[in-house]
């Protein structure tokens, strides 16, 4: 058993589409593949419950049938911060409870990704955050970097706090979401240069998620 915790720079810079492109590569490798998304915000109210379009989208790539709330545990309508939404809610996320839900999952396959809700540090109670949740599940860390002005920075902080964690650095993944920037190879050679974890794939620009996952599919280096 084996499993992956999926962050990133921002919020908004592709981590659905990368774990699908993750666990699609596993798949072709003959591994029964499941996910999971402790945390989500930003659910619609459906007359089964709150329902997040990521995690549906995960839940349909996977190997095997699994309830609902054991990929999501932790499901929110406002989509905002992820403690915000608790409180609003009167809700505590408890890594205990995410660690258990994991655990059920990773009994059942080879290969768990887990995707992260927004970045690396965004906090999901009053004390603790998401790299708390990758902490408690013990998880080797990808990073995905979305290519985009800013990004050099953003990626340089984020490597080092995951680095600090003691968690294993796995790599990082360059997402090309604005087809506009200007010297954008320049920008990952930099990156190449300064991460302390190699470049994983390198996604190109286009507008269909499917397409991206195509594009990843025979890129991927794990």
């Amino acid at each position: 058993m084996s499993g992956y915790f999926i962050t990133s720079t921002d919020t908004d810079v592709g981590k659905t589409t990368v774990s699908l492109c993750l666990m699609k590569y596993f798949k072709a490798g003959g591994k029964t593949v499941t996910c999971m998304k402790p945390v989500s915000a930003g659910c619609v109210v459906t007359a089964d419950g709150l329902r997040n379009d990521d995690a549906i989208v995960l839940m349909n790539e996977s190997s095997i049938e699994l309830p609902y709330e054991e990929v999501n545990p932790y499901a929110f309508e406002a989509p905002i911060a992820p403690h915000i939404a608790a409180q609003q809610t009167n809700t505590v996320i408890k890594l205990q409870t995410i660690k258990n839900h994991y655990t059920a999952l990773a009994a059942k396959a080879d290969v768990v990704i887990v995707e992260g809700a927004g970045g690396w540090l965004v906090p999901v109670n009053e004390s603790q955050t998401m790299a708390d949740v990758a902490a408690a599940l013990e998880l080797p860390v990808i990073l995905v970097v979305g290519i985009r002005l800013g990004c050099l920075n953003h990626a340089l902080l984020t490597a080092n706090s995951i680095a600090e964690s003691g968690l294993e650095f796995a790599g990082w993944i360059a997402n090309h979401i604005d087809s506009k920037m200007l010297n954008q190879r320049d920008n990952i050679e930099t990156l190449k240069s300064m991460m302390p974890a190699p470049l994983i794939a390198s996604v190109s620009f286009c507008s269909s998620s499917a397409d991206r996952a195509l594009l990843i599919k025979s890129e991927i280096h794990i």
